[in-house]
């Protein structure tokens, strides 16, 4: 009896195995275009003004996070965005979260949204942001201190 358990544990270990060969990690990539939108392509606009008030906005942070985001809309547009809200939420990049609430309400999407902006501050390209985001970078980000 043991000798079968230690049998089919064994194969489903190779059956894992032999099939990683055949996932795409590129697939698993948040949501996010290649390039800035096209100067026609209307978009919602990104919070502002009046609408950084409210239950959502209790914390400097996250007032700062959306101007921050309005002074770089067209990098977001091309940034994902790894809390996942393409699946959950149908967003379409980083852009995507300050368009609404969501930005505010998430911490994920805060720190990579400060992280672009901090970037884009020190002349860094949208892939190469990207590129910082994919490795995680933007974990660092400490969202009581936006302007460090």
């Amino acid at each position: 009896m043991r000798r079968q358990v230690w049998i089919t544990l064994g194969l489903a270990l190779v059956t894992l195995g032999a099939s990683a060969q055949w996932t795409n990690p590129a697939e698993d990539l948040p949501a996010y275009h290649d390039a800035a939108p096209q100067p026609a392509k209307k978009l919602p606009h990104i919070l502002a003004g009046k609408q950084l008030t409210g239950p959502s906005f209790v914390y400097p942070w996250q007032v700062q996070v959306y101007k921050d985001a309005a002074k770089i809309p067209n990098v977001l547009y091309q940034l994902p965005c790894y809390c996942r809200c393409d699946r959950a939420l149908g967003h379409t990049s980083l852009r995507s979260c300050f368009e609404g609430l969501h930005g505010a309400e998430c911490s994920t999407c805060a720190k990579e949204g400060l992280y672009a902006y901090r970037m884009t501050q020190k002349g860094w390209t949208p892939q190469q942001i990207r590129d910082g985001i994919e490795r995680g970078e933007w974990k660092s980000i400490d969202l009581k201190q936006p302007g460090a």
